[in-house]
């Protein structure tokens, strides 16, 4: 029997060391021995580049010293035969290469369309699908232009470090004035969606709204499930087995 399991916005940050101590004890007694692992995005609060991992001793925030431990934890994890996958979020859109590599990781793209057992999902981490926050969607085509990255990458660590503090700052202050349904996936993108890439389900996080929609799509019944984001004490997963039916349940830490 084959098992899957799907998470996404952990937001592991220094400041959060109980979701991190959830997340890695999660890693041991759940995830040892699944076949894969599919981390959907906002992993890290912020991820500043990859030669993080080179700079523990230069880093006072403590971001370096996390990477580093938790890139070991699923390096191990890795190691024992589990195929591990991360997705960029809003959050950690610099993710690169290296700190796969250095996790026993791949990077998967935003979206991609996998098969479980006979019915193809679409995976994502679900910003995109949040148009009507017009704020975010420019800020978005920016983070995504590759040119930008590699200026931002460029700039001294320090620089950077005060820059994802800024963001942070100012995404969350951003976040208490908008409307809730502005930071919700807009419908009709979900359908539009969904119908460009063939399916009838879709998993997705980053809205930290989790629940299972049904929807209709072209006169059949389809499902949007939506992640959850973690909690001291409480996070959120999807498992589908071998006959391909995600299950989405909460999880104690």
């Amino acid at each position: 029997m084959t098992t899957t399991l799907l998470i996404s916005d952990l937001h592991l940050h220094p400041e959060a060391p109980d979701v991190t101590e959830g997340f890695l004890g999660w890693l041991e007694r759940r995830a040892s021995g699944v076949d894969a692992l599919y981390i959907l995005g906002d992993f890290f609060e912020a991820w500043i580049g990859d030669d993080l991992l080179d700079h523990a001793d230069q880093d006072p925030s403590g971001n370096a010293a996390l990477a580093i431990r938790v890139a070991a934890a699923l390096r191990k994890l890795a190691d024992e035969g589990t195929a591990i996958y991360l997705m960029h979020g809003n959050r950690d859109f610099l993710l690169g290469h290296r700190f796969a590599a250095t996790a026993g990781a791949k990077l998967v793209t935003d979206p991609a369309v996998l098969r479980f057992g006979d019915e193809p999902v679409l995976l994502m981490h679900g910003d995109s699908l949040c148009t009507r926050d017009e704020a975010y969607m420019a800020f978005r085509e920016q983070a995504r232009n590759p040119a930008w990255q590699e200026q931002i990458l460029a700039m001294p660590l320090a620089d950077r470090l005060q820059l994802a503090a800024a963001l942070r700052q100012q995404s969350g202050e951003a976040t208490s004035s908008k409307a809730e349904d502005i930071m919700d996936v807009t419908p009709e993108e979900v359908v539009r969606t969904m119908r460009d890439h063939g399916v009838t389900t879709l998993i997705h996080g980053h809205t930290h709204r989790p629940a299972v929609h049904e929807l209709e799509l072209d006169d059949r019944l389809a499902r949007r499930i939506v992640l959850g984001d973690w909690h001291p004490g409480k996070g959120w997963e999807i498992e589908i087995g071998s006959d391909g039916d995600p299950i989405l349940r909460e999880i104690a830490l």
